[in-house]
Formats: structure tokens, sequence, C-alpha cells
């Protein structure tokens, strides 16, 4: 049932954590698929600057889909709401998806059984990129909406606060995702096997995006402007929307240069920190070459390097949730800029003490202040934008941000996966690795800009 009353009321605790848990899902699977595709697409033969290219599938997803859909659910009008269709069906297909990915080679054995075809030895990983392509394009299709539920149904006064909590989902999300398996192992010598961990997610990922369209309810299409008479005329194209974007406000170019910067910093760490704590922390040689006997003689430090991994992630998300809304509070104190300036000096701390020491307990501690960036990250930039957004328009606006969070994404997969392709040495017996701790002096040099960037913005 619909909400027809124009006058928001101010949400409660417990209604704001009602309002993230589907936003919990979402990072429960996008966590699973950041810790764990490394692995998977390795195992398959991804050397890193293929990884690289397969990762692309987030950025160009991101950049398309969710501005066409955020502009899309901005017009729609059914019985179950602007959002939550695109909320439900996106969460449906990305968990059939998450199934499959970590079943490429079983998938291509039995293509292989039913058609009689000698397919390529490449077409278990093509599998896998497509599957990655699908879940990063599935994630974008649910994020942009339900990012846009915030204005929908959230005073304005509150929007600081209903982003700090959808920055705490993200964090409880990560930090289940990604300690469930090491905490396992540790408690019950139990290893949990990637396929069942992507299962995880995908019931995680389906049942927290259904109680969003169970339980949160949506303003009805005029109350929420739909049909007025400024914003039909923009609706023309996504040109038109994206002029109109910029035409907010000086500063909205300001926030999505810092943001543009922000995500080359922060997807430094995202996309390569597995292959860093595997082959750098563990020392384990690139395998990707190598037969399967030399492989085994390396399985248990992979595995290691691998629970490591999401040990730091579970570290990461833990602090971003436990201050998350604490830095919603002190930006609403002291304003968004400040709290998240000093936020993205926090993270260029830690990024340089991972990139110049890889001693274990320095590395989990320093994935551990980053999470103090990460929660200003994924809060501040949204409340500072959502100053400008005219009501009617938050799906397509928000949508358009993304392009500012993809586009980085592009960089980081083609130059900076490049660039330590190039940066190889020897380890002995023929074999090689590679300095995946570079790509954090890339991020904090990132970060740094960001900031820069962040100090000139003018808030209201």
């Amino acid at each position: 049932m619909e909400e027809n009353n124009n006058v928001m009321k101010k949400f409660t605790t417990a209604q704001f954590l009602n309002f993230c848990l589907g936003f919990f899902g979402l990072q429960f699977a996008w966590q699973m698929r950041i810790i764990l595709s490394g692995p998977v697409t390795e195992g398959l033969g991804a050397s890193p600057f293929l990884y690289g290219l397969i990762w692309l599938a987030g950025p160009f997803t991101g950049m398309v889909v969710q501005p066409l859909v955020g502009n899309l659910s901005d017009k729609t009008k059914s019985r179950f709401g602007r959002r939550r269709p695109y909320l439900l069906s996106g969460a449906i297909i990305a968990a059939i998806a998450l199934w499959i990915f970590p079943n490429s080679a079983s998938v291509a054995r039995i293509l292989h059984n039913l058609t009689g075809l000698n397919l390529p030895a490449w077409t278990a990983l093509l599998i896998a990129a497509i599957m990655i392509w699908i879940i990063d394009a599935c994630i974008n299709i649910a994020q942009g909406p339900y990012r846009a539920l915030i204005p929908d149904v959230v005073p304005q006064e509150q929007h600081s606060l209903a982003n700090s909590y959808i920055s705490l989902a993200i964090g409880l999300g990560s930090v289940v995702a990604a300690a469930t398996a090491p905490f396992l192992k540790w408690a019950f010598d139990y290893q949990m096997s990637i396929n069942a961990q992507f299962i995880m997610a995908a019931l995680a990922f389906t049942l927290g995006m259904l109680w969003t369209c169970i339980t949160i309810k949506e303003h009805s299409t005029e109350s929420a402007n739909v049909e007025n008479s400024d914003v039909q005329a923009n609706e023309g194209s996504f040109w038109q929307a994206l002029k109109d974007f910029f035409a907010l406000s000086p500063e909205v170019s300001k926030i999505c240069l810092m943001q543009f910067f922000t995500w080359i910093g922060t997807m430094c760490m995202m996309i390569f920190f597995t292959q860093y704590a595997v082959h750098t922390v563990f020392g384990v040689p690139d395998l990707t070459t190598v037969d399967g006997l030399s492989a085994k003689l390396y399985e248990n430090a992979t595995l290691n390097g691998t629970n490591f991994s999401s040990v730091c992630f579970a570290i990461f998300n833990l602090v971003c949730f436990l201050v998350a809304i604490p830095v919603g509070i002190l930006s609403a104190k002291f304003g968004n800029k400040k709290v998240h300036i000093i936020s993205m000096i926090s993270m260029i701390f830690a990024y340089l003490g991972m990139a110049f020491s890889h001693n274990l307990y320095v590395v989990a501690s320093m994935m551990g202040l980053a999470g103090i960036g990460w929660a200003s990250i994924c809060a501040l930039p949204f409340a500072m934008l959502s100053q400008y957004i005219k009501p009617g328009t938050e799906g397509s606006v928000m949508g358009i941000f993304n392009i500012f969070i993809a586009g980085p994404q592009v960089f980081v997969c083609t130059i900076v996966a490049w660039i330590i392709s190039k940066c190889e040495f020897g380890v002995g017996e023929g074999l090689v690795n590679y300095h995946w701790e570079y790509t954090f002096l890339i991020g904090a040099i990132s970060l740094a800009l960001a900031a820069i960037v962040a100090k000139c913005v003018k808030e209201k």
C-alpha cells in the first residue's frame, strides 16, 4: 500500500534499521563477489590484466544501467511503487548468476557433453566473466533505486543520517559475508566451500530485498511530484538529464570530481586486495601458467591468503559499521565536508601503511583504519549531493552520480591492472610474482586529490 501523505514524518531508529536491511543483503552479495571473484577467475586462468578487464563489468554496467534504471524508476507507475520492482527483479536475477559463477567450469563441461563440441579451454572463464557482468548489472539495477528511496521517503534534514545507516548496512553486510568462512574454520575447523559462500550471498540478497519491498511504503507517484510539469519537460533524453544535473549548482561538478578521485582510490583496494593478500603478504607466486602439480604445492598458502583477505575485509567493514552512525552525527554537527576530508586522510595513511609493510598485523590494522574512510565514502558524498536534488528526479540524479563511481573503476581495471602486469619479478624456479602493493600507492594519491577537491566544495 502506498503512502499518500505529502508530509514526510521523521524516521525513528527502528525505522532506519528496517530501511537498511535490503542494502545489507545487497552488500553481502557484493562483498562476496569482491573477495572471491579473484580466486575463482585466477583458478580458471585469468592473468592480472585479464582479471582487471573482467572487473570492467562493474563500471560499464554502472555507467549504463544505473542512469537508465534511475530515470525509468522516476517515471514508473505501478501498484508496487516506483522503486520496488527494480529492487526485487535485480536481486532475483543476481541470485541465479551468483549460483552459476563459481560453477562455471562445471557449466562448461555440461555444455561440452550436451553439444559434443570441442569447446576452447577458455570457455569456463568466459562463462565466469558473463556471470560477473550479470551480477554487477543486477546490483546496479537495485542499488540506484535503493539510494533514490532516501529522498523519496526520508525528510531532508535526516538525509545524512539515512545515508549513514546505509553505511552501517554496508559495513555489517560486508562483515558477515567476509567473516563467516574464516569463523567456521577457526571455531569448528570447517572450511566453507566457495560454492556455499556464493549460495549464501544469493539468499541474503534476495531475502533482504524482499523484506524491503514488503515493509517500506513508498509515497505515491503523485506525492513524489513525478508528474510535475518541470520534471516532465526535462525527461526527454539522457543528455538533457545530464545537462539538468550539472545545472543544479556549480557545487555539483565539484562533488562529482571529488567522487571520481575517491573511487579510483577505493577501487584500487577493493579490486586487488585479495591478490595482494595471497601473492604479496603470503608470497604465493603467480599460478596462472603453472601445471596442476606445481599449483598444488601452494594450495594451503593460497587458502590462508584468501581467508586472511576475508578477515581483513571483515575488520575493514566492522570499523565502517561501528563508525557509520557517529560519522552521520558528526557531519550534522560540523558539516559533511569537514568530516569527509578527515575520514579520507585516515584512509590515505592506511594505504601507505599497506604499501610499505606486509606484516599480517600491520595490514589488518591498516584495513581497520581504512574502514573509517569507507564509512564516510558510503554516506557523505550522497548527503552532499542530496541537497541539490529536485523532487521527482531522485532516481535519475543518483543514476547519473553513479557514473562518477563507475567511471573511475574503468581506470583501475585497465590502467592500474596494466601497470601491475608490467611490474613482475622472479621468485625462483621459473616462477614470477607481481608488485600488487603498488595499487595502494596509486590509491593514496587519488584519495589525496579527492580531499583537495572536497576542500573546495561550498556546502549549503
